[in-house]
């Protein structure tokens, strides 16, 4: 899941809006004087370079760069819970219990380390006696795979997460501040005379 997710932000990053939005240089624009620092950034944050960021597998990179340090603290708690997860699946995954069967089992060393136990699947009779497949059974772990499952889970869950809400959450707080702001753009009339065609009025924005 998480292959698919970066080749999607190479492929975002390298297309025109690459070309846009990451690299090029800003002009300096006029600000209203009451914009905080932190507007100024949420108004310059993209989506771009958060796909860049979040190309490298660190949980909440995307919104930390959109600023929510919160939300990207537990992500990477998350994670860490995800991690914690595996890796004791991992432990419990050791041989701890014997896989089960219907059949009559027959045993060698038992209650010992070295203990080896074949279910006998009966497969005939000759005369009064049975015949039997003996096949060798092995320990396994159930717990073990259900930690590392939900391990993973946990992670694929915070990668898109954090992938998807880190997007929408730049988006957000570049709206709020455009539009904070746009309210208070007042319409600017300034007549104008072109000689090759007529008279008319430019129609502009000044704060």
């Amino acid at each position: 899941m998480y292959i698919i997710l970066l080749i999607f932000s190479f492929n975002f990053l390298f297309s025109n809006q690459f070309n846009r939005d990451f690299l090029n240089e800003n002009p300096i624009h006029p600000l209203p004087q009451e914009m905080t620092f932190e507007e100024y950034q949420d108004l310059n944050r993209t989506i771009s370079t958060g796909l860049l960021l979040s190309a490298i597998p660190i949980p909440g990179s995307m919104h930390h760069y959109a600023g929510d340090y919160k939300t990207a603290k537990k992500l990477r708690i998350i994670a860490c819970g995800g991690l914690a997860s595996i890796l004791l699946g991992l432990a419990a995954g050791k041989e701890d219990e014997w896989q089960d069967s219907p059949y009559q089992l027959y045993k060698i060393n038992e209650g010992t380390d070295n203990e080896i136990r074949y279910e006998m699947v009966p497969t005939g009779s000759i005369g009064n006696d049975i015949t039997y497949d003996y096949k060798r059974l092995h320990k396994t772990s159930k717990k073990g795979s259900e930690l590392i499952g939900l391990g993973i889970s946990i992670l694929i869950f915070d990668y898109i997460y954090d992938y998807v809400n880190g997007i929408k959450t730049i988006k957000n707080k570049r709206d709020k501040v455009r539009f904070k702001y746009g309210k208070k753009l007042n319409f600017a009339y300034t007549p104008y005379f072109d000689s090759n065609k007529s008279m008319g009025i430019k129609i502009g924005f000044k704060l």
